[in-house]
């Protein structure tokens, strides 16, 4: 049976008639630094508590990449291990997006550095910039690059070392982030709807809840913008919660309704893994139960557009998902940036 005749699913990308191609993610990876940046820790840096932390964001640890680490190092790492689930080697990739707000330098892009690292000599590649919404809109570019045949094999990376971006010194915003990489490779899969529809959104009238002030032509690096602290990203975490929670839910609701498909069909849901009360929020409102969420907010924090992709690489690892079942990813961001994608494993 031919992927846009299945059953099983809506998918809206069968009326484009791309020849029946769509997007499979084929195989996952991720990684995280060894180092482990606990809440009593960060008693001693801030003043702060783990009972403070916890209650209020659900994080308990988050891991900190070494000083000699970069992101284009954990990103070729996880890509590695994706490369290897999907049993696809460097030279086979035509294609590589690297989602990031903490790129190695502002140019030359950490996916060309990311092509050298991993041997991918044929492949193009290019960063994109959506923050926390990076990993789904890099979902998303991919599998229009795979549906039109422009390429075969491309490869998605959410990768960020927010921890030479945040001010150790602001304790209301140290305490949620970390570093960390996810990474998927995409490709046609027989049988099979692979990534059945995304929903991408943003609204610049708000790019001023979070962001980073510093670093780009509108304040390049002085003395007066680093004494400044400008070089820290800076947030207003109440109007930040509550626009996420309103983004994340209409999102997700489209994506559903555009598959025909009811939230109680979906087996896993992976929410953008940046705080509790934002993750049970959502839930509650889309109506899930506890039992569809995967969280692993605790142990690592905010990985920004990591996050996901570190998540999902866990559940698949673990069981939580197999062949067939659907897979729901939420996010959102900075910019202010969000988006929803619906996945058919």
């Amino acid at each position: 049976m031919s992927p846009s005749s299945s059953p099983k699913f809506k998918n809206p990308r069968a009326r484009h008639n791309f020849q029946g191609r769509t997007g499979s993610i084929t195989g996952v990876g991720a990684y995280v630094p060894t180092r482990v940046l606990t809440n009593s820790d960060l008693e001693k840096m801030v003043d702060t508590s783990d009972e403070w932390i916890t209650t209020r964001t659900g994080i308990k640890e988050r891991r900190i990449a070494a000083a000699d680490e970069f992101t284009s190092d954990m990103a070729s790492k996880a890509a590695q291990r994706a490369m290897k689930a999907a049993g696809v080697t460097g030279e086979q990739i035509d294609l590589i997006i690297v989602a990031t707000i903490t790129p190695d330098m502002v140019f030359p892009s950490t996916a060309c550095l990311v092509q050298q690292k991993i041997g991918a000599r044929r492949a193009a590649a290019f960063d994109l910039e959506a923050a926390c919404s990076g990993f789904i809109y890099g979902l998303e570019i991919a599998q229009q690059f795979i549906m039109s045949q422009t390429y075969d094999t491309v490869l998605v990376i959410g990768a960020e070392k927010l921890s030479s971006i945040v001010d150790w010194k602001d304790r209301n915003t140290c305490v949620l982030f970390g570093d960390g990489a996810g990474a998927a490779i995409l490709q046609n899969r027989a049988n099979s709807h692979g990534l059945l529809t995304a929903v991408m959104g943003a609204d610049g009238d708000k790019s001023d809840l979070l962001y980073m002030p510093g670093g780009g032509s509108r304040c390049p690096a002085s003395m007066e913008s680093v004494s400044g602290r400008l070089h820290f990203l800076r947030m207003e975490g109440k109007e930040t919660f509550k626009h996420a929670v309103q983004a994340m839910v209409k999102a997700a609701k489209e994506t559903l309704r555009r598959c025909e498909v009811n939230i109680s069909q979906v087996k896993c849901i992976i929410p953008h893994q940046a705080n509790r009360r934002i993750i049970d929020a959502v839930g509650e409102r889309l109506g899930a139960t506890p039992g569809q969420l995967f969280v692993n907010l605790d142990r690592y924090g905010n990985t920004s557009a990591a996050s996901v992709a570190i998540a999902l690489d866990e559940a698949v690892n673990s069981g939580r998902i197999q062949r067939g079942e659907l897979i729901l990813l939420v996010v959102f961001g900075g910019g202010l940036t969000w988006g929803a994608a619906l996945i058919e494993w």
